[in-house]
């Protein structure tokens, strides 16, 4: 995989370094209501999927990727394509930035240019999506100003301290192909 450059942060494939960091954000609870985690996840499964992380997309039909500032290597958010499907040219995609001081900086705009532009030119997808809680004015936000359409809203979709919350899904089609 080759690392994907941007002006101020690039991509680039997770490492086993990563551990705690992956770790710190799958078992953070205030971000499972975006995640759609239920469970905590134990540094031993993390050093697992880490290690199956090289599969190429084809065969683990996802990618994650870390976002990180240009002139490091510590990440800063994690990127994902997932539920990948060749066949019809589509994916899912998603991106979370763990510290609330590194948000709102342009990073994860940055970020998901990046991918967008990789799973457009040189996977070929016909179509991305994305499923944003409909409270989620700044995914919202990011998302739309990449020309992501809302195409659904899923009613009563996740159930969140106790309270069920809409979710919908909004898609970028690729017209350049």
């Amino acid at each position: 995989m080759v690392t994907l450059q941007g002006d101020t942060v690039f991509l680039r494939a997770l490492e086993p370094e990563d551990l705690e960091f992956i770790y710190s954000i799958e078992n953070d609870e205030e971000i499972w209501e975006v995640s759609n985690t239920q469970t905590p996840y134990s540094r031993f499964l993390i050093r697992q999927y880490l290690e199956n992380a090289h599969q190429d997309i084809y065969e683990a039909k996802q990618l994650r990727l870390a976002i990180c500032e240009k002139d490091g290597f510590t990440a800063l958010g994690l990127i994902d394509l997932f539920d990948f499907d060749p066949v019809n040219q589509r994916a899912g995609i998603g991106i979370i930035i763990r510290d609330a001081e590194n948000r709102n900086k342009g990073v994860g705009k940055e970020a998901l240019g990046l991918l967008i532009n990789y799973a457009f030119s040189k996977l070929q997808l016909h179509q991305l999506y994305a499923n944003i809680g409909t409270d989620n004015t700044a995914s919202i936000s990011l998302f739309t100003n990449f020309g992501f359409k809302q195409i659904g809203v899923k009613k009563d979709w996740n159930k969140i301290h106790g309270q069920y919350k809409d979710e919908a899904l909004y898609q970028l089609i690729n017209n350049k192909q």
